[in-house]
């Protein structure tokens, strides 16, 4: 089976040598979105709901560009630098994908790209 790369202007440009996603039979693989906005490929001001309403909208852009929706999501990782923003990271969450769920994992970790405190990546199954 090959696998095919998916890449949307809708969503930040890869900031290294990485896909936005790869296709692979049925499931997409979609790189970490951090809060950059597509357009300016700066970080989002604001608090950690803004920045993470960024993250899934970038998300959200890339499964459309695979021909699925967030609601196709299987796996979801979240990585912040501060699980204190746990609580405010679901309460977005819960505006972007209904029960049920995916299955997910929140990690947290000493720093993420470009100096965010979030970023999420997913498996999407078509």
């Amino acid at each position: 089976m090959s696998k095919q790369t998916i890449h949307t202007e809708s969503a930040p440009a890869a900031i290294g040598p990485y896909s936005q996603a790869v296709r692979h039979g049925n499931l997409v693989f979609l790189s970490g979105q951090i809060p950059l906005d597509p357009a300016t490929m700066q970080v989002v001001h604001g608090d950690v709901r803004a920045r993470a309403h960024r993250v899934f909208r970038n998300l959200r852009a890339v499964c459309e560009a695979a021909g699925g929706s967030l609601d196709g999501i299987v796996k979801l990782n979240l990585y912040l630098t501060d699980m204190g923003d746990f609580p405010a990271v679901n309460e977005v969450m819960k505006e972007y994908f209904d029960e049920p769920y995916p299955a997910r994992a929140a990690v947290g970790v000493a720093a993420l790209p470009m100096g965010v405190d979030v970023e999420a990546e997913a498996v999407l199954g078509l």
